[in-house]
């Protein structure tokens, strides 16, 4: 069953016919031809696997979670995937990351849901740790939805991340994140994590060391 659904998933990616001299790949969602331009000397510019299984469940389960009208934050949105395809599946999103990458993320997401969404989206630097209340203040701020893709791997801002999840979530906040497990001492992180939050596995694809968190603030937790 996990090779079948994963042969699915990858089969949602197409690349150019002709070589172009800017680098793209396509990417099937929500009913709708995905163009996503790359950078190569990047990590936060490169499509990753775990994007793609996210982003597949939010459309094989757009009924159990309808993003219609829900405002979504994705964080670490590096090329924009998820987000484009929660913006096309209802959201209000709001696409983050590190300054760097604003420019190539909001031509992807501009270009991917000009005239195509019920909410334009928007595109919004955040720095994990860095002035989280100044630019993202609790008052004003409410997310339905946090959703992350690869965001732990090899650096040295798991403390940071761990701070931005926690100022981002409210109690009714919902956390979709697509893990992938590599070394050790980032794996941890799931220990840590569930210090703050009440984790759940919904998906899990061994093929790819890949899991899909569903995450609400502890104790909130719903059937």
């Amino acid at each position: 069953e996990d090779e079948q659904i994963i042969a699915e998933i990858m089969r949602r990616r197409f690349i150019p016919a002709l070589i172009t001299h800017k680098p793209w790949e396509g990417f099937h969602f929500a009913g709708h031809e995905i163009r996503i331009t790359e950078a190569t000397d990047c990590y936060g510019a490169v499509v990753w696997p775990s994007a793609l299984v996210l982003c597949y469940f939010l459309e094989t389960n757009s009924k159990q979670y309808n993003l219609v009208d829900k405002n979504v934050i994705e964080i670490g949105a590096g090329t924009g995937l998820v987000s484009i395809v929660a913006s096309l599946l209802g959201a209000l999103v709001t696409a983050t990351d590190l300054p760097e990458l604003l420019g190539n993320l909001q031509h992807n997401v501009l270009q991917n849901t000009k005239l195509k969404c019920k909410h334009k989206p928007h595109v919004k630097e955040l720095s994990w740790g860095i002035d989280l209340e100044k630019n993202f203040p609790r008052s004003s701020c409410h997310f339905d939805y946090i959703m992350a893709a690869d965001v732990v791997y090899h650096h040295p801002f798991l403390d940071e991340l761990l701070l931005t999840f926690d100022h981002l979530c409210r109690n009714d906040t919902v956390i979709l994140w697509a893990m992938k497990f590599r070394l050790d001492k980032e794996n941890q992180f799931v220990g840590r994590f569930q210090t703050l939050f009440d984790l759940e596995v919904i998906s899990n694809f061994p093929s790819l060391n890949i899991t899909l968190y569903k995450a609400m603030r502890k104790g909130r937790m719903k059937a």
